[in-house]
């Protein structure tokens, strides 16, 4: 089997430009929004749809606030290459490809899929101080780490 090559910075670039994405596309919705609830003329049913509209607005601004706080977070996450397991790593077992930093879930870079975990997340907690070659169970799925960057 052919070993691939990962370049970390590339997929802490890629995470952060995730991160950016969303945030313009929430500021976008939002800026929608507010213009609608502005365009809303009185009708009867004016003062249920302008409430609806509002509260639509509240949560995707505590969306935004969340979305600010993965790219605060994602400032502290280090880039250099590890031995052990720990912020910043990127992980490579023989089931799948985890990159500690934040929580985002699931991502494709260069074909190729990975999950961005936070640090607290139980597969983290589990990985943190591990290098190549340690093995782990969680959830009864047993994986072993092949490289550790």
């Amino acid at each position: 089997m052919e070993k691939t090559v990962f370049e970390k910075n590339n997929i802490r670039n890629f995470v952060k430009g995730v991160i950016a994405e969303k945030i313009t596309k929430l500021k976008n919705f939002i800026e929608f929004t507010l213009e609608a609830t502005r365009d809303i003329k009185k009708t009867p049913k004016y003062d249920s749809m302008r409430e609806e509209m509002q509260e639509e607005i509240y949560q995707m601004q505590r969306q935004l606030a969340a979305l600010n706080e993965l790219n605060r977070n994602m400032s502290r996450v280090l880039n250099t290459a590890t031995e052990r397991i720990q912020l910043g790593s990127l992980v490579i077992t023989n089931k799948a490809r985890f990159y500690i930093s934040v929580s985002l879930g699931e991502f494709f870079f260069e074909g190729d899929r990975f999950y961005a975990i936070s640090p607290e997340s139980p597969m983290a907690k589990k990985m943190m101080g591990m290098k190549g070659g340690d093995a782990f169970t969680l959830n009864n799925i047993h994986q072993e780490i092949v490289e550790v960057l």
